[in-house]
């Protein structure tokens, strides 16, 4: 684990223009536009008198909720394409790292946008596979809910299988990425690729992807948070509106300045959460494979030379 975080860092290092050149250009525009979506998509809810009714109460919540889900779509999608754009473009600055190539963003542009088309259908692919497990888990009991008795079981049941199947097919897909944009893996080829990587290895990369994801939560809190303490403090009308109870009305300053800090955040986790499964992956290649070898050629490594052909004359 600490080998493997520590290439990912020290690309990050190494190559940190380049590096922080494609996180930072994709985490603003992404803020950017997460920005705009929260303050003209997402509509303020309707302020209710104290006398309201259950019903009018009602009403006001699904309004609120339709909003929501009205700008969630942009949003998805927003946050769709900075992950094609990060995944793809991290991927191959890490591979010509670990080659000892040089990394200029130019190379790895020209290097990965032939790869985007494909690394889009296996990025819809992967939730959509979550979508239907849920659904496969979730649909018996819901179609029994009539009957409390027997529904509630079996959506209990039905969600801790799908969460245990999910988990177990997301690890067991884990390197599709990398093997897609690095082995140039059709979609389906690429998924099979990394369960083959995979096997026998599951626990050893679900316990590395999971205190990954783990680290970067706990980095984007470290860094979210101070941001979101001064967010408040220059934006009166939110945190006069949480001491008094009344709700919270956020202006453009607290959105600015959380905004800033989810750039920040971005710039320093998408490297470490884009470079582990390409590291896994180079990992699981050298331990199966002997690609130590073959990246020591490739790099001009001395006393890695292939073997010479005979040229002598056969009879």
């Amino acid at each position: 684990m600490g080998e493997i975080l520590d290439g990912a860092v020290s690309t990050l290092r190494a190559h940190w223009r380049t590096v922080l050149g494609i996180t930072v250009t994709v985490s603003v525009i992404m803020e950017i536009g997460s920005l705009l979506i929260e303050r003209y998509l997402i509509a303020q809810p309707p302020e209710l008198s104290p006398d309201a009714t259950p019903e009018q109460a009602m009403d006001a919540a699904m309004e609120s909720l339709k909003s929501t889900f009205a700008a969630l779509g942009p949003a998805v999608l927003l946050g769709l394409v900075a992950s094609i754009f990060t995944t793809a473009l991290l991927t191959n600055v890490i591979s010509r790292s670990v080659l000892g190539r040089e990394v200029r963003f130019a190379d790895v542009w020209r290097e990965s946008r032939p790869r985007l088309p494909h690394l889009l259908g296996l990025t819809v692919l992967l939730p959509a596979m979550n979508i239907g497990i849920a659904a496969v888990a979730l649909l018996p009991g819901l179609l029994l809910l009539s009957t409390p008795e027997a529904g509630v079981p079996l959506i209990f049941l039905g969600s801790l299988g799908g969460i245990a199947a999910m988990v177990w097919l997301n690890i067991r897909f884990a390197l599709a990425s990398a093997a897609l944009m690095l082995e140039r893996q059709g979609v389906i080829g690429s998924l099979k690729r990394s369960a083959k990587l995979v096997r026998g290895a599951w626990w050893r990369t679900f316990g590395i992807m999971a205190l990954t994801i783990l680290l970067t939560l706990l980095i984007s809190m470290i860094i979210s948070i101070p941001f979101g303490i001064i967010a408040l403090i220059f934006d009166g009308g939110g945190f006069t509106g949480i001491m008094s109870g009344t709700g919270t009305d956020f202006g453009w300053a607290f959105l600015i300045i959380t905004g800033v800090g989810s750039v920040v955040s971005s710039a320093i986790t998408y490297p470490i959460a884009s470079g582990v499964p390409v590291l896994l992956y180079v990992d699981q290649r050298i331990r199966r494979e002997a690609l130590d070898l073959e990246l020591a050629r490739a790099a001009g490594v001395p006393g890695y030379d292939p073997p010479p052909h005979d040229s002598a004359p056969r009879g």
